[in-house]
């Protein structure tokens, strides 16, 4: 009798999962394309697709993968689809300390070392901090303890009222651009966790006042303009006396085959003025 409650429990429980085909259709959507253009893309039929998305046909755990790979799936999201289709997951998710990732530790490292004393970080798909170099150190100096205790969240060190969002000059913009960023990967990731970053950086309050006014004034050391460069938004921060400018740039691993490594995130801070490259170069010296 107890098997068989067991057994009806567990069956309950796979019927209550989602089911392959309305998870493709719900990706097909929001990467905006047609049956047909996503049959035309994986080689088979528009016939095939809806009857995959309704139910009417189990695709093939090669279709599965090919589906997803024309989608653009995030990779922790294709083991999710080949779970939901009956196969089991094709991405491993090795610990970032684990011997087997010691060639990706050594190259991030060198990566950010070769990128001072510019600011660099490395990010994991919740904005945890994994490796930052001395540029990122700097920026830092001055923030007070309880931000700087591990485990670092990128987005609260950046957001939070005693974090560097006093600090940023053009705070307003730079918080909407992180929050639109955040937005973007939610519609991708249901992680709990990232939704859980976000509620909370969000719900931060903004300065009430020195965060966007322009001072005036001259000399190497003077507060300047908020103005930055007309192509891209800069993160305009004071340090030290000094106003800094810097563009953002992301980028991420080509063709990953681990979870892990799919949701790692090199962010690098390019100096936007010469006045920035001086500073940093003579601190460095």
């Amino acid at each position: 009798m107890t098997a068989q409650v067991a057994s009806a429990g567990f069956t309950a429980a796979r019927a209550a999962e989602p089911a392959v085909g309305p998870l493709l259709r719900d990706w097909r959507k929001r990467r905006r394309v047609s049956q047909l253009e996503l049959a035309i893309r994986a080689d088979s039929s528009a016939r095939h697709i809806s009857f995959i998305e309704t139910g009417r046909a189990r695709p093939s755990e090669e279709m599965v993968l090919r589906l997803a790979e024309r989608l653009d799936v995030p990779v922790r999201e294709r083991n999710t689809l080949l779970l939901a289709a009956g196969y089991a997951p094709r991405f491993t998710e090795t610990a970032l300390d684990d011997p087997a990732m010691d060639a990706v530790r050594e190259g991030l490292e060198q990566l950010l070392r070769g990128y001072e004393p510019y600011p660099a970080v490395v990010v994991d798909g919740t904005y945890t901090v994994v490796a930052a170099n001395r540029g990122i150190a700097m920026l830092m100096e001055g923030l007070p303890a309880k931000l700087l205790a591990p485990p670092l969240n990128a987005m609260r060190l950046t957001l939070h009222p005693e974090g560097l969002a006093p600090r940023i000059r053009n705070l307003r913009e730079w918080r909407g651009h992180l929050l639109d960023q955040m937005e973007r990967q939610l519609a991708l990731d249901r992680s709990p966790t990232l939704r859980a970053v976000y509620e909370e950086v969000a719900a931060y309050p903004l300065p009430e006042s020195g965060a966007e006014e322009e001072r005036a004034g001259g000399g190497t050391g003077a507060l300047r303009s908020v103005a930055g460069p007309s192509f891209a938004l800069p993160m305009i921060i004071e340090h030290d006396g000094r106003v800094l400018s810097f563009l953002s740039s992301i980028s991420t691993f080509n063709t990953p085959m681990d979870v892990t490594v799919a949701e790692l995130a090199i962010e690098t801070f390019l100096p936007a003025d010469p006045a920035t490259v001086a500073y940093l170069t003579s601190r460095a010296a």
